[in-house]
């Protein structure tokens, strides 16, 4: 059974007239890693810094464990923040750094000595206590600020964009220290990204957010294969997005072809997004595929081949193990169960 320690409620935010966040609502459980992912812009920062204290929304509550804390300032509330500039003191060294919230506790030497070396040997830096800042890696730098945050025991942290700053093969093995640290504390991560890998990764739960507002909750393998609409099918991995007409339940016609799919409950005849994943697209010879195309080009990834095939004036794009060379004619086939059917977003 999850149990809820915050929630917000009908959260809205302006700046400059400019709607930021349009009415939030939301929970976050105990022990969990939730994520918040969008674009640049979306309203995710702002949604933490809300819950951080950092800003006050124009509309709406922030409850924690039930009382509203809506005027209760960053330090009196039970959480920490790390943002992306990880804000270190460099004339203090690594003790000292991760030292300061309880000295301004005024907890003793004995207490503050003890939980320092409980803190680093979470973060993988024991012995490095008396480093000076400036002499740390970006990586290294990151624990700190991480160590420094937990210190306090908070029950929630709050992580902006936090490894924004590091080179890809260090943000991978960053991404499992966090979860692992994580699982290891039992405290609610809130974590804030535009990186899509990172969010799959990581999370417990999603919230896949676009122009203020929410557009999916749910778990990293709902979100990736049961996307809502065509902004989160494509936020999340790479998509084929085709305009389809929904000629009836279980039945999709994609440029004047007719599909079977798995999805029901649209009007007959209805507009609609058919998002493909690139992966479930097979090739087979031109003659057995429902459609067939030209490969206009090869890209070698590493675990398959990304090929955009051309059907005249489409360019599918075809995640596989097989290549076939630029200038083959292919055809393609796929099951109902990979068609995937959106109700239109109706235009701005």
């Amino acid at each position: 059974m999850h149990e809820e320690i915050i929630r917000l409620v009908g959260i809205s935010k302006e700046f400059d007239g400019q709607k930021v966040l349009d009415n939030i609502n939301l929970y976050f459980n105990r022990n969990e890693f939730l994520t918040l992912l969008g674009p640049s812009g979306c309203g995710k920062t702002t949604t933490l810094r809300i819950i951080g204290g950092f800003e006050t929304p124009d509309v709406g509550d922030v409850f924690f464990e039930g009382k509203r804390i809506n005027n209760l300032p960053p330090y009196k509330r039970k959480l920490n923040t790390v943002f992306q500039r990880y804000a270190l003191f460099t004339h203090m060294n690594v003790y000292e750094n991760i030292a300061f919230g309880l000295r301004i506790k005024k907890k003793d030497k004995i207490y503050i000595d003890k939980k320092v070396r409980e803190v680093l040997g979470l973060v993988n830096l024991s012995g490095y206590e008396k480093r000076n800042i400036d002499s740390l890696s970006g990586g290294q730098q990151q624990r700190i600020a991480i160590a420094r945050a937990l210190i306090n025991e908070p029950q929630v942290l709050l992580l902006d964009e936090p490894l924004g700053a590091l080179d890809l093969k260090l943000r991978k093995d960053m991404q499992l220290e966090l979860k692992n640290i994580q699982q290891t504390l039992g405290i609610t991560f809130v974590y804030v990204t535009h990186d899509q890998e990172e969010a799959l990764t990581m999370s417990d739960t999603i919230v896949v957010m676009n122009e203020g507002k929410i557009q999916q909750i749910g778990s990293p393998v709902d979100i990736y294969n049961e996307p809502k609409n065509a902004f989160v099918a494509d936020f999340i991995g790479e998509s084929n997005i085709i305009d389809g007409i929904m000629v009836k339940d279980f039945y999709v016609e994609i440029k004047d072809i007719g599909f079977n799919c798995v999805d029901k409950g649209f009007k007959d005849n209805e507009n609609v997004d058919v998002v493909i994943r690139p992966e479930d697209i097979k090739l087979v010879s031109h003659q057995e595929g429902i459609i067939s195309g030209i490969v206009e080009s090869v890209v070698f990834k590493g675990v398959h081949y990304e090929m955009l095939i051309n059907d005249n004036d489409y360019s599918w794009m075809v995640q596989s193990t097989l290549m076939e060379p630029v200038g083959t004619k292919v055809g393609m086939s796929v099951a109902p169960s990979d068609i995937h059917i959106m109700k239109k977003v109706r235009e701005q």
